[in-house]
């Protein structure tokens, strides 16, 4: 009988007790991950699970829990979470989809899983209709005749009776090479983990249309080996998608033989990206804005120190260091700001702001350190709008910065 998947829906820092369908086995799993990965996922509960600032999907033995970010400590919205979630990824180009199809919402309750798996399959259809390609490798092995070249140390160890037969080295051309073997691999977990939702029958139906290949060991230095090349070239988003889900893949990391796939996101991380892509599409419209991300600078002894944003406008420097909590109407802590100052004294910044989500916009009112002509400034976005994420707060941001020339010249 086939076993029936269940969805659990939480939001990040929330405790998830063993009951009903959160049994002691998963909690297993999910401690044997989190030690994996130096306990970094959530805190391990006596009976249950606090989840930290990770969001994402994990899924282990027909078990899926969803994990979504939140502001507000009252928030009870989850379907709005999810598509927050969701946006943000596709935004910051981890998950390239341009919504979830309206039909699969009608069929179950969709999950993050369920969507990377379909763009998955959607690749692979799209590749067999293309056409799959077929590539040289070589292949060592005995042969009844004689061709390639003949290996001699491995002939004679291997064939010092059977003289009739030969070992060669010699090249074959077909489709059975790395990149398929890699895809396959992907499809594989795939078809584990999509049983008895709509999705299984439809990974079934591309095995089926693709060829049978080696089955080998997959690891991060797997996907090293393989070579870009102008006929390779089609397979990059289904090799891009197939390493995150082979990677974060873990067999039999439960205390039986299930197996789990958990695809997790820094939250902290994912609203600096989203910030920055979304001012870099407004700097763009403005012909004296330009915006940076990954900007560093040595502090002290090959210690470097990297504000999240640097907005340059006009010959003047500005910093914005995104923190993903919902401040409320509390002041910054002593660390947060002693940062900025630093930031500020490093980059020549006349302005640095630490940028928080909120429930309402607060424009920052940035105010000078004692004895010094630069200003900090706590900034609090509105990031939902009419039930969904605000799409222009990129331009709402860089519009802080408009300042009347009178009040720039006093910065």
């Amino acid at each position: 009988m086939k076993k029936q998947n269940k969805t659990i829906q939480v939001f990040e820092y929330e405790y998830l007790p063993v009951g009903e369908v959160f049994k002691d086995a998963h909690l297993k799993a999910f401690s044997k991950l989190n030690a994996l990965h130096n306990d970094q996922y959530f805190d391990i509960r006596y009976k249950g699970i606090r989840f930290k600032n990770y969001v994402g999907v994990i899924q282990v033995d027909g078990l899926t829990v969803e994990i979504l970010p939140k502001i507000d400590s009252n928030e009870t919205d989850k379907k709005l979470w999810q598509s927050v979630l969701i946006e943000m990824l596709r935004t910051t180009k981890k998950l390239k989809v341009q919504k979830v199809g309206q039909a699969n919402v009608t069929k179950q309750n969709i999950h993050l899983l369920d969507i990377y798996f379909e763009w998955f399959l959607n690749e692979m259809e799209l590749l067999i209709r293309q056409g799959l390609i077929k590539q040289y490798y070589i292949q060592k092995g005995n042969v009844k005749a004689l061709k390639g070249k003949l290996e001699f140390a491995g002939h004679i160890q291997k064939n010092l009776i059977h003289k009739e037969r030969f070992y060669t080295s010699h090249q074959i051309y077909e489709k059975d090479h790395l990149i398929h073997q890699i895809l396959s691999f992907a499809l594989s977990i795939i078809e584990d983990f999509s049983k008895g939702t709509y999705l299984y029958s439809k990974c079934k139906s591309v095995q089926l249309d693709f060829p049978e290949v080696k089955n080998i060991r997959i690891n991060k230095t797997t996907f090293s080996r393989i070579k870009n090349s102008r006929k390779s070239a089609p397979y990059k988003t289904a090799l891009e998608i197939a390493r995150f889900i082979i990677l974060n893949y873990a067999p039999n990391i439960s205390s039986g033989d299930e197996k789990m796939l958990a695809l997790l996101f820094d939250m902290n991380s994912l609203w600096e990206e989203y910030v920055l892509v979304k001012m870099k599409q407004e700097a763009v419209k403005r012909e004296d804005t330009e915006v940076y991300g990954q900007s560093s600078k040595e502090f002290w002894q090959r210690i470097t120190i990297r504000p999240d944003i640097v907005v340059k406008k006009d010959d003047r420097v500005y910093i914005i260091d995104t923190k993903w909590k919902n401040i409320g109407n509390f002041n910054p802590s002593t660390q947060d700001l002693r940062q900025m100052y630093v930031y500020n004294d490093y980059w020549k910044s006349v302005q640095s702001m630490l940028l928080y989500p909120a429930t309402t916009t607060i424009a920052p009112n940035f105010r000078s350190y004692k004895d010094r002509n630069h200003k900090c400034a706590v900034g609090r976005l509105n990031i939902i709008e009419n039930g969904k994420l605000k799409a222009d707060i990129g331009k709402e941001i860089l519009d802080w910065y408009e300042k009347p020339s009178e009040e720039a010249a006093q910065l």
